[in-house]
């Protein structure tokens, strides 16, 4: 009998910001990878969509914990609690022992591959699996990954952008950049305490990003009114900020990932280099959806660039299909 034949198989994306779960051939969840503990009493609030509502607005004995650091486990307790109760949330009630296949980065070390594997075997389940996760996002993509050609992907998720190239079923090149989703919302942060004095937190930052941020100049600007707290005098201030602001604030982290992705070009090899040309990139992850990223970095590269089709579930899509191919799991499956 091969790794996977039942319907209560899963596959997990445990990423830095998101959490996805695919099962019974479908993404079954996508919630936020954080916790809300309560310090005095030593237990768990909420998980997930419940916590990360509680962001900015919780008392003193409650502390919100993001389990992920840069795609691998930061915190053990946390991270496998927030895992068995995802788990439990998308496959329902069952008694069946379900196999797992979990997505790693690229540059994640032995330790942390193993780190991963032992969460996930300590909530009784089966055999666990473990799938680099640019292979998984080609997957999810549509690319050809078994085929004698080159696929680049570039997966920009909340901690790390994952910059890939693969054929023949494995990785040619791959690097992990520790900056993310998460590194613009950081940014956009910094820039308002810069230009207005203004302290945000990062559920405003991340909205702001959704809302008018860009790579490139937009055919219709936008504005946005913000909302935080005067740093020098401690009152509640509003502010109306356009898109050139948000653009300028996301500078320096665009430049970095595109910078890295221009690198990733000059590493690969030459026969390779035709396959991509021709191809392109294609763009995962849930900074894949920032407006115009794909211009910039066809721009900067003067490469076709591609958005995925869902971006933010590329990941545990691939990895979901591969529950159901035994020969392409069996190749490009990581100790």
């Amino acid at each position: 009998m091969g790794f996977f034949s039942s319907e209560s198989d899963i596959a997990v994306d445990l990423g830095t910001v998101n959490t996805c779960i695919y099962t019974r051939g479908t993404v079954a969840l996508n919630e936020p990878s954080v916790v809300a503990f309560n310090i005095s009493r030593g237990n768990i609030e909420a998980i997930g969509t419940d916590a990360h509502d509680m962001l900015g607005r919780t008392p003193a004995n409650i502390k919100p914990v993001w389990p992920m650091r840069s795609g691998v486990i930061a915190d053990f307790e946390a991270a496998e609690k927030m895992l068995a109760h995802f788990v439990r949330k998308a496959r329902g009630r069952t008694y069946s022992r379900p196999r797992m296949l979990i997505g790693v980065p690229p540059a994640s070390t032995p330790v942390e591959r193993r780190a991963v594997k032992e969460s996930a075997k300590r909530m009784k389940v089966g055999d666990v699996r473990l799938v680099e996760e640019p292979m998984a996002a080609a997957i999810g993509a549509g690319l050809p990954v078994a085929e004698p050609t080159g696929n680049m992907i570039v997966d920009i998720g909340g901690g790390t952008t994952d910059i890939a190239v693969v054929s023949l079923a494995g990785l040619v090149y791959g690097r992990s950049l520790r900056v993310a989703g998460g590194d613009m919302d950081e940014a956009i942060i910094q820039y308002f305490k810069r230009k207005y004095n203004l302290l945000i937190g990062e559920p405003t930052a991340e909205r702001i990003k959704c809302e008018i941020g860009s790579a490139v100049p937009l055919e219709k600007p936008l504005t946005t009114e913000v909302k935080g707290r005067h740093l020098s005098e401690g009152v509640p201030r509003t502010v109306h900020v356009s898109d050139a602001e948000i653009r300028e604030a996301l500078t320096e982290p665009i430049r970095t990932i595109v910078k890295t992705v221009r690198e990733a070009l000059e590493c690969i090899p030459p026969e390779l280099s035709g396959d991509i040309y021709e191809r392109g990139i294609v763009l995962t992850g849930g900074g894949a959806l920032l407006r115009k990223l794909d211009r910039y970095l066809h721009q900067q590269t003067g490469l076709p660039v591609v958005v995925a089709d869902s971006p933010l579930t590329t990941v545990v899509v691939g990895a979901g299909m591969l529950l159901n191919d035994q020969s392409l799991l069996m190749k490009v499956t990581v100790n």
